[in-house]
């Protein structure tokens, strides 16, 4: 390993985009988000060092046994997020970066590229869920981020966020333009006085530290490794990976498998399949690659825990020969979870998916699994078990590889055309994960509110009858929109009772699931009137107030709080009936 010639920035993405320097399959996918990158630009914009870089020195023989990448110029969380794989020319050899892909990818994509991430709050797959940003510099204002600790104004922003109103100062500019400048000194000038910015000295120095760092400064200090032995180099990888965004166990297995895997890509297939998983068929989940991985190891047998001595090409070998079952089985497992009425947004433990994909895999279950009538009361008992393994705290926490290899073996053992649910939890509760509840746990869901992680699954027991494939709301039986105290003193609530009221309106006894159309057309009228008005018969009227715990419902908001209190008693005996309490399975043990 010799050290080499620093090389500046525009050096470095020179090579980069001349193809000279790949990415070795061991490494990770691009971790970094977009404050990181603005930190590192501003680093190198202040003279600060970076870190050193290893590169390895793949010769030809080496070269056409391994797997590389290009690196990745355009970011999208979701359309582009890997890069993609690179072909290296028979008879040629390569450099790979085994220490600084992250650096040197985050500074591809700040001058070359862009980076779409997901706005918050915005579903997966809307069209205008995930902007295109590029990296810009502000010539004229001080950063107004204290918490990213930057001395300049560096801000990843749509090209519509950065242009200049009529008028206005043109004081946004792309980083990544600073490559195109023929010279540091009158070209620098005649692109601040095209902006029209009137501090011309910060605008000018501002651009001219971008253009040094960039161009003239040498601050890529790296070194290379000319040794062929891959274990060798592996082991160099691992060691110069211990520090920044700690490399995980589930990259490192997904590295070594697209290396060991003989007939399929591994990189490629767990890629695709995550894609698959969360947004293909209507779907909208955010399992990861950690996920796939897992149920990967759990269908083939081997030890489930992300440590390297599980890594071996034995058990690579059996988690590929075994990659097509547990693809299938995972997306009939995806597909009932969202039959369930689940998405990204309520499935509070995405791990839940493993032993139901297992199980799926073991009885051989195909595609007529998820809607035949002659497994519809295994689809239901399957049902029940999954949601009340995410109402019930710390199941799929701490512990996890414990439980679901106990999970996995009570299933194998149990191998039937049934979900053998009385054996799984109590294999569940010989680890301390049992499903039974207690009197406190029971009235802590009652006090769970609109929009909770847990909200939706309490809701979903306690009325099972509901189609929850098609689309439901959570929606409040008195609306809220009438809980402001303004409404409520209209109403003729009390002025001492208009505290209660506002506390009361999200909590779960105010609560009901409700199908999508039905839910806007309510709107915000009270419940007494859309009934009236939603079911022309008495018959039938009568079937949904039975159905949703609406006995004794008043007809304005004065009756609120009486029928708040009895409704919340009722979902209370539904909610033990269906969840059991610890005190009753006490009684049966007495008994």
């Amino acid at each position: 390993m010799s050290f080499q010639t620093p090389r500046s920035i525009e050096e470095m993405l020179t090579a980069i985009h001349k193809r000279e320097y790949l990415l070795p399959a061991i490494q990770r996918e691009f971790v970094w988000n977009s404050d990181q990158i603005a930190k590192l630009v501003d680093s190198l914009m202040r003279g600060y060092p970076v870190g050193s870089f290893l590169l390895w020195n793949v010769e030809p023989e080496t070269a056409q046994s391994y797997t590389f990448y290009e690196f990745l110029t355009n970011y999208h969380e979701r359309d582009n997020p890997y890069a993609d794989k690179a072909t290296v020319p028979t008879g040629s050899g390569t450099t790979a970066v085994l220490d600084g892909q992250q650096r040197l990818t985050a500074l591809n994509i700040a001058l070359y590229g862009s980076y779409a991430e997901k706005k918050k709050y915005a579903w997966w797959n809307s069209v205008d869920a995930f902007p295109t940003k590029r990296l810009y510099l502000n010539l004229t204002d001080d950063p107004d981020d204290e918490e990213l600790g930057l001395k300049y104004d560096l801000r990843f922003l749509t090209d519509k966020e950065a242009a200049a109103e009529d008028g206005a100062e043109d004081k946004w500019y792309r980083v990544g333009a600073v490559l195109g400048l023929d010279d540091s000194g009158p070209a620098i000038m005649d692109e601040v006085a095209e902006r029209g910015i009137s501090d011309y000295r910060t605008a000018a120095r501002r651009l001219y530290d971008l253009y040094r760092a960039v161009r003239d400064l040498k601050p890529m200090n790296y070194f290379l490794v000319t040794d062929q032995d891959a274990d060798k180099v592996l082991e160099i990888f691992v060691r110069v990976n211990s520090g920044g965004t700690t490399l995980s166990y589930s990259d490192l297995l997904l590295s070594m498998a697209t290396n060991q895997w003989q007939e399929l890509d591994a990189r490629e297939e767990v890629r695709s399949l995550v894609a698959e998983l969360n947004s293909s068929a209507g779907r909208q989940f955010s399992f990861s690659k950690d996920v796939v991985l897992k149920t990967a190891l759990t269908v083939a047998g081997v030890d489930v825990q992300f440590k390297v001595k599980n890594f071996t090409q034995t058990n690579m070998a059996k988690v590929e020969a075994a990659w097509p079952e547990t693809k299938g089985a995972l997306l009939r497992a995806a597909s009932l979870l969202q039959q369930f009425g689940f998405n990204e947004r309520n499935l509070t433990a995405n791990s839940v998916i493993i032993p139901m994909a297992y199980y799926l895999y073991l009885r051989g279950a195909g595609d007529s699994y998820l809607d035949s009538t002659a497994d519809a009361v295994d689809r239901l008992t399957l049902q029940r078990w999954v949601t009340r393994s995410l109402i019930k705290r710390g199941v799929w926490g701490s512990g996890l590889d414990t439980l679901l290899t106990r999970l996995r073996d009570v299933l194998r053992t149990n191998s039937t055309s049934r979900f053998p649910i009385e054996a799984v939890e109590t294999a569940m509760a010989a680890v301390g994960k049992g499903l039974v509840f207690d009197d406190a746990e029971i009235d802590e869901l009652l006090n769970l509110k609109y929009g909770g992680q847990r909200t939706f699954a309490v809701l979903s027991v306690l009325y099972p009858g509901l189609d929850l494939g098609k689309k439901f709301h959570e929606d409040h039986i008195f609306p809220k929109s009438r809980f402001t105290r303004k409404r409520l003193a209209a109403a003729g609530v009390p002025a001492d009772q208009i505290d209660d009221y506002l506390n009361s309106v999200n909590l779960m006894p105010n609560l009901q699931l409700l199908a999508g159309t039905a839910n806007i057309e309510k709107q915000d009228a009270l419940p007494a009137q859309w009934i009236e008005a939603a079911f022309p018969t008495s018959e039938k009227r009568a079937t949904y107030i039975a159905e949703n715990d609406l006995d004794n419902l008043p007809l304005d908001l004065e009756g609120f709080p009486v029928f708040f209190a009895q409704r919340k008693q009722r979902i209370r005996t539904r909610l033990v009936t269906a969840l059991g309490t610890t005190s009753q399975a006490e009684s049966a043990h007495q008994s």
